[in-house]
């Protein structure tokens, strides 16, 4: 039968997924293991006397860190969508000198390790006084984020027809308001994609958070989960409940913006 997929592919692809969603299996396996069945060999490969002390830790002693977590996204999320829209629209449609070898120098700073950035931030934070601070947290996420969503942003903004913003200008429109009102709503899944990644990266930060918060009174859940490793620690269940909550948002998030990150970007904008 024409465009019948063999069966051997669907297995495969059912393998394939099963080894890849095993590890988020055992996470979640482990968060509900009693604390004497950690050792236990071989291991239950299914929790047959599941115990949520666990998630009672987490209730008890993370709430603070996944609230941290929050503000540190949103604001990452706000402050890199401030700063690389209108930097996107400038390189996409304004044209200015010089803006190619900026595209290139954001192109290079996607890759400089963290672990640099952390160091050379941590003298800079000390001499103004936020270190350890969530708004210190806030920019140097939004350092990694902004380069990154300056090229998503030219890319798309660049494949808005010209018809478009000229027409915009004919009836009267400014530059500002052209890109506030025409180009920002025909941007919506540009602007859910850099959010999205924006939001992931200082969600999962770690380097950043140990670096230049390591010692503040409000830190993200990353520190939370690291305050429970230790030589002696046996609270292994406490730990993955841990990373299974603080993987719910960053779920929920991917299931929601997908369509947005896969659909077209001009899309609907221009009638046929």
């Amino acid at each position: 039968m024409t465009g019948h997929r063999p069966w051997w592919k669907t297995v495969v692809g059912i393998v394939l997924t099963a080894i890849m969603l095993f590890p988020i299996y055992w996470m979640i396996n482990v968060s509900l293991t009693k604390s004497g069945d950690m050792r236990k060999d071989p291991p239950n490969l299914i929790p047959l006397d599941p115990t949520f002390e666990g998630y009672a830790k987490v209730i008890e002693q993370q709430l603070p860190y996944l609230g941290t977590s929050l503000v540190v996204g949103l604001g990452t999320v706000v402050l890199t969508v401030v700063l690389s829209a209108p930097a996107a629209y400038s390189l996409a449609k304004l044209r200015p000198i010089g803006g190619g070898a900026l595209s290139f120098v954001l192109l290079i700073a996607q890759m400089i390790p963290g672990i640099i950035m952390a160091m050379g931030f941590y003298a800079i934070y000390l001499n103004l006084g936020i270190l350890n601070s969530v708004w210190g947290l806030i920019i140097a996420d939004s350092t990694l984020a902004v380069p990154f969503g300056v090229l998503i942003f030219t890319a798309f903004m660049s494949g808005i027809p010209n018809d478009l913003l000229h027409a915009a200008k004919i009836d009267g429109a400014g530059t500002w308001r052209t890109f506030r009102s025409i180009v920002l709503p025909v941007s919506r899944n540009s602007i859910v994609t850099v959010s999205l990644f924006a939001f992931l990266w200082a969600w999962s930060d770690f380097i950043f958070a140990s670096t230049l918060n390591g010692g503040g009174q409000f830190q993200p859940i990353t520190m939370g989960i690291y305050k429970y490793i230790g030589n002696n620690n046996q609270e292994w269940n406490a730990i993955m409940a841990t990373a299974v909550v603080a993987s719910i948002p960053a779920t929920v998030l991917l299931i929601v913006a997908q369509r947005f990150v896969a659909a077209g970007v001009t899309a609907g904008a221009v009638k046929d």
